[in-house]
């Protein structure tokens, strides 16, 4: 048994890491992609979480099924492509860390993973199984990945999904938004960001465009994230603001991930269903993801950001002392 299982991309980020004597920027070589930061930030928490993707036979494939290997996430759903690279894509960051990415998948092996590349019984094996929209740009991947969400589903796993837009990996975005309906209409957790909920609704009101999805599409359990501020959460009719972290930000690459594998985490733990629970256990959970979020953002990368047990809880408690000081 799994405690969380995921499917889509696994792929290089390539970070800046300063500059050359020649004032060239240097890039460091970072293993990411959503699903699996997801992951990396479970592991972090010893929960058991195995891996579904394909990446190419090549130096950046090896590295990245070492690397989850070494977090101790199961990679016996990982499948090698003889034919396809493994996909990178370079990160781009501003003065305050924020992040763009240049993606080179044209096409990646992760676009190429076959329904029969999927061993079934480790999503019917899970808890949880999480996927996101990364992975639903191009077939095979993209019907591979229904296929999948529709599977547990139907054996009666918790579904968990981030619709993650990027906006340039889409010939049409129309399609994009499609797709991302197709996935919370499946879904029981879903994490999103306030770009995405305008995207995905049209407005930008918490209230208005949280209500609309989870309306629509019979979403039990929604957080939008809200960067350095904190976090939004809707469940049926409670809704809150949670506030987020003081951090030294480096590279806000993999935050939302981390976010969402705070929130798994505390679904883990509380094993009750997430359609039920008091606001106060709601607020304690987008508490606790704030504070991993804003942890991951410390240090470049992703998988290898992401904090620890102890790292987010010391920051929680640090922030309790200092508000009750005031």
């Amino acid at each position: 048994m799994y405690d969380v299982t995921a499917l889509g991309e696994l792929l290089i980020d390539f970070t800046p890491s300063g500059f050359s004597e020649n004032g060239r920027v240097l890039f460091e070589q970072n293993p990411g992609g959503a699903p699996a930061n997801v992951l990396a930030a479970l592991s972090k928490f010893q929960k058991k979480t195995s891996f579904i993707g394909k990446v190419g036979k090549d130096q950046f494939g090896i590295f990245l099924r070492n690397t989850l290997e070494q977090i101790n996430v199961d990679t016996s759903g990982l499948v090698i492509s003889e034919n396809t690279n493994t996909t990178l894509a370079f990160v781009h960051l501003d003065p305050t860390g924020d992040r763009t990415f240049s993606f080179y998948r044209d096409p990646g092996a992760d676009t190429t993973l076959k329904i029969e590349d999927v061993n079934f019984d480790m999503i019917k094996d899970s808890r949880i199984f999480h996927f996101g929209s990364v992975s639903m740009t191009h077939n095979p991947a993209a019907e591979t990945t229904l296929a999948a969400v529709s599977y547990a589903k139907e054996n009666g796993v918790l579904i968990s999904f981030d619709p993650n837009l990027r906006e340039s990996l889409w010939n049409d975005l129309n399609r994009a938004k499609e797709m991302m309906f197709k996935g919370l209409e499946l879904s029981d957790v879903v994490k999103i960001s306030e770009e995405e909920l305008v995207f995905l609704t049209g407005v930008s009101d918490l209230e208005i465009g949280s209500r609309m999805i989870c309306d629509n599409f019979q979403v039990p359990l929604l957080f939008i994230t809200l960067g350095g501020e904190g976090s939004f959460f809707r469940q049926g009719e409670r809704t809150g603001f949670v506030s987020g972290y003081v951090v030294n930000v480096q590279d806000t690459t993999g935050a939302g991930d981390g976010f969402l594998g705070g929130v798994l985490y505390k679904v883990l733990e509380k094993n009750c269903k997430i359609d039920n629970l008091p606001m106060e256990e709601l607020t304690e959970m987008a508490s606790f993801a704030n504070a991993v979020g804003a942890l991951a953002t410390t240090k470049r990368g992703a998988i290898l950001s992401m904090p620890t047990f102890d790292e987010t809880t010391t920051l929680i408690v640090s922030k309790a002392t200092i508000k009750e000081n005031l």
